[in-house]
């Protein structure tokens, strides 16, 4: 498979405090955060709590089913955001990672006709990604094993 980027719960904590220390030194100030479900999840909590924001959205989107694999396109599943909550709002995009920047794209396109401004902010950006993002932890080209996705689940169906 090649190397390997191993982020680790303690460097996530770190991660997510220097993000949102992007995010401010910027000036930028989210109404509300958008978070890309599942990884998007743990950036967009310690974005949450970093940026004081307590509005945060969940957006699921599928797109990669393993390793490498993915579907043609990224797919927005339900229940998808009302648009009229997003009018005249500040949004940051939060994921763990752009790696084809396809998810990314979708949900910002989605947010960009609604919305006063829209940003994106991920740990991880990797050179192939269509979006370039405002606020990025790391940039690498590497698979990233993350914590919260590199141990199988715990219950099999």
């Amino acid at each position: 498979m090649g190397e390997r980027e191993e982020l680790t719960w303690d460097a996530f904590g770190s991660a997510g405090r220097e993000l949102a220390a992007a995010v401010t030194a910027d000036g930028y100030q989210p109404d509300l955060i958008f978070s890309i479900a599942r990884g998007g999840l743990f950036v967009a909590g310690a974005l949450g709590y970093a940026l004081d924001v307590k509005n945060l959205h969940v957006v699921n989107v599928e797109f990669y089913t393993g390793v490498d694999q993915r579907l043609d396109l990224p797919v927005m599943l339900p229940p998808v955001p009302n648009a009229v909550d997003l009018t005249g709002a500040r949004v940051l995009i939060a994921d763990d990672v752009a790696d084809t920047g396809a998810t990314l794209l979708l949900v910002r396109d989605f947010c960009a006709d609604h919305v006063a401004e829209v940003r994106c902010a991920v740990l991880y950006e990797k050179p192939r990604s269509e979006v370039r993002c405002e606020y990025v932890w790391r940039r690498t080209d590497k698979w990233i094993d993350f914590p919260w996705s590199s141990q199988g689940p715990v219950v099999r169906p």
